[in-house]
């Protein structure tokens, strides 16, 4: 995906949650994720459902790259979390002109700064069957304050392992900064259900300051980091789809 597509709808927040939702479904539609493919999921204890864009693969498997839409009102919510929210699309439409293995999920989540309201829900949906057919959560959350980071210590050693060897094989940065300390994200619920998960984000102790804050703002964004983020994702999602079982 073209460094400019990424940044522009990197630049396309809203300053309430409906209409974070309504530019997230126009961004999936003109990425070709549209009609059957793309539906909402209404959610129990939220306003705004979850937003849901499906690439189906040829095997019986599923990967879910997930992301918050909403905010905390404090800033303008591009980093925490329309940085992770605007990058489900363009990943969606790189891996959507090649063939798969796996059916790729792409989920826009509600209410995370609720208490991972919209995660919950979706897990909660999943039926059995379903559930026995995922291969693994990709969390996105807060990028672009600095190179990739993951939080090794609440992922999935595997998946972390893959992250670094597509990291090193791209030669990109990718380092381990574990955030427990910040509260929780979309991942763990998940991960609660014993789904193999990885959270990728750009918290530093230098940077957390800028989440819930009026300084969450699109000028705090190192537009070069988010898209080198960018690129190691995408990367990284088309390996899952090779190794993962």
């Amino acid at each position: 995906m073209k460094r400019e597509v990424v940044e522009e709808r990197l630049g396309r927040f809203a300053r309430n949650n409906k209409e974070r939702e309504s530019r997230l479904l126009q961004i999936f539609e003109e990425a070709g994720c549209a009609g059957e493919r793309l539906r909402q999921e209404k959610v129990k204890g939220s306003r705004e459902p979850n937003v849901i864009c499906t690439l189906v693969g040829e095997a019986d498997s599923a990967i879910v790259v997930g992301a918050h839409f909403d905010f905390f009102p404090a800033g303008q919510g591009v980093v925490d979390n329309w940085s992770g929210a605007s990058l489900l699309a363009s990943l969606y439409e790189g891996l959507a002109v090649a063939r798969r293995r796996h059916t790729f999920v792409f989920v826009g989540f509600t209410g995370e700064e609720a208490g991972l309201v919209g995660a919950r829900g979706f897990v909660k949906q999943l039926s059995p069957d379903e559930k026995d057919k995922l291969r693994g959560m990709v969390n996105l959350d807060s990028l672009g304050l600095s190179g990739t980071k993951v939080w090794a210590s609440a992922s999935d050693r595997k998946m972390v392992n893959l992250l670094a060897s597509v990291a090193l094989a791209l030669k990109l940065p990718l380092e381990g900064v574990n955030v427990e300390r910040v509260g929780s994200d979309d991942a763990q619920a998940f991960a609660a259900k014993k789904i193999p998960t990885i959270s990728i984000h750009s918290v530093t102790q230098a940077t957390l300051s800028v989440l819930h804050s009026p300084e969450d703002t699109l000028r705090v964004v190192n537009l070069d980091q988010y898209y080198d983020t960018y690129r190691l994702v995408f990367a990284y999602l088309a390996h899952l789809d090779q190794v993962l079982p």
